[in-house]
C-alpha cells in the first residue's frame, strides 16, 4: 500500500521529471558525502574506511529514493503535479520565428543600453576628473 502508484498514468511525465531532478540533486549530495568520507580515515583500516565511505552515501541515497517515490505518489502532491501537467498542455507556445525575433530584439536593446550606460559612465568620470 505504501508504494502503490497514485493515479497511475496521470501526470506521468511531471512526476518522472520531478523525481529525476530531486534524485539527481540527492545523488550529487551523496557523491559529495562520499568524497568527504573518503578523505577522512578516522584511524580505521583502509578497507573499513572505504566500506563506510561507500555504504553510508549508498544507504542514504536509497533512503532518499524511497522518500522521493513516496512523495511523488502522495495524493496531495500527485494531484498538484497532474493539474500542472494538464495546464502545461493548454499553453499556447510561441513559434520558433517569434522566439528568434524576440531574442534578437532583447540582445539589441541590451547592447544599446550597455553602450549608453558605458558612455554616461565615461562622461561622468571625465567630468569629475576635470572637476577635481
Amino acid at each position: 500500500m505504501v508504494f502503490d502508484i497514485y493515479k497511475r498514468g496521470q501526470g506521468k511525465y511531471t512526476r518522472l521529471c520531478s523525481a529525476f531532478a530531486v534524485a539527481l540533486i540527492a545523488g550529487l549530495g551523496c557523491l559529495q558525502l562520499f568524497n568527504k568520507l573518503e578523505a577522512a580515515s578516522w584511524g580505521l583500516s583502509r578497507r573499513t574506511a572505504l566500506w563506510i565511505a561507500t555504504m553510508v552515501p549508498a544507504g542514504l541515497f536509497v533512503s532518499l529514493a524511497l522518500l522521493i517515490f513516496w512523495l511523488v505518489n502522495r495524493p496531495s502532491i500527485a494531484d498538484f503535479m497532474i493539474a500542472a501537467e494538464g495546464e502545461m498542455k493548454k499553453v499556447s507556445w510561441s513559434s520558433k520565428q517569434e522566439i528568434t525575433v524576440s531574442t534578437i530584439i532583447v540582445v539589441v536593446v541590451i547592447i544599446i543600453m550597455a553602450t549608453l550606460l558605458g558612455t554616461t559612465d565615461i562622461a561622468f568620470k571625465v567630468f569629475f576628473d576635470w572637476l577635481i
